[in-house]
């Protein structure tokens, strides 16, 4: 599979979806594993925060110690004067020890998505400042509050994108997906109180969105076991990241062996 891909470009599309976006690190550990590294990279949401990791070359180690270590609430991070529970600009400091400042010290180039509340478009940021744009596709309403980036509302990419495959077309050979988001039969006890119907709800339709982008990769990374993750269970991280290699590592060794017999 490496040798397979080795001349070619090759672009990674990371999808949202909270805690479950632990296993788009197992799957980038699983492609490093078989020598295969994206030249591009777009993501969504917790794609977008593990993609600028990867992009910035983070350690796989790293990687999990960054979302490990920033905590989703913390109570002097909650807000009464902005729309949210907790005031996202106050992450700004959190991600200064992660992250550079701007897209161009990254050492491969990303595109991130997020959602402008006011002119409901998504928007794609891809030069110039990182930190806000980064912050802002993952405030996810209405947990956290849109962030203010040139004068408009900025929130979760997921909202309007959480597969974002277009930066993509026609710059790469080879386009790989990881989608977190995923799909699977569920029995009827699973949809008895109005929470899991929303939940369920939520899910398909934000499935039914992507599914033809997600059709269109060449190799697509989706994870069913994710699916009894919550999206906000923080004690989860490590059980997502090792789906997603598990998951990720059986699908290159099954192509490596089709491509071996072939």
């Amino acid at each position: 599979m490496g040798l397979h891909l080795k001349d070619k470009s090759i672009g990674l599309v990371l999808s949202g979806g909270g805690v479950r976006g632990m296993a788009h690190i197992g799957a980038i550990r699983a492609l490093e594993e078989y020598g295969i590294s994206a030249q591009i990279v777009s993501g969504s949401s917790v794609g977008a925060l593990v993609g600028a990791l990867y992009a910035n070359r983070t350690p796989i180690a790293d990687m999990l110690s960054f979302f490990k270590e920033t905590p989703l609430f913390r109570y002097d991070f909650f807000t009464i004067v902005k729309p949210g529970l907790v005031d996202t600009e106050r992450y700004m400091d959190v991600f200064q020890k992660y992250f550079p400042l701007r897209f161009d010290a990254l050492q491969r180039e990303l595109f991130v998505v997020a959602t402008n509340m006011q002119k409901g478009e998504e928007e794609f940021f891809h030069e110039g400042e990182l930190l806000r744009p980064l912050l802002a596709s993952a405030a996810l309403p209405p947990v956290f509050s849109p962030l203010e980036i040139n004068n408009c509302f900025y929130a979760d990419g997921g909202i309007m994108n959480n597969f974002p495959l277009e930066p993509l077309r026609n710059k790469v050979e080879f386009v790989i997906g990881s989608n977190v988001s995923v799909i699977k039969q569920v029995a009827k006890k699973e949809i008895n109180s109005s929470l899991q119907l929303a939940t369920r709800t939520t899910s398909l339709m934000i499935y039914a969105i992507n599914r033809h982008k997600i059709s269109q990769c060449d190799l697509i990374f989706e994870p069913e076991e994710l699916e009894k993750i919550g999206v906000l269970d923080k004690k989860s991280i490590e059980k997502a990241y090792v789906i997603g290699y598990d998951h990720a590592a059986r699908k290159l060794e099954d192509l490596t062996v089709h491509h071996t017999s072939s």
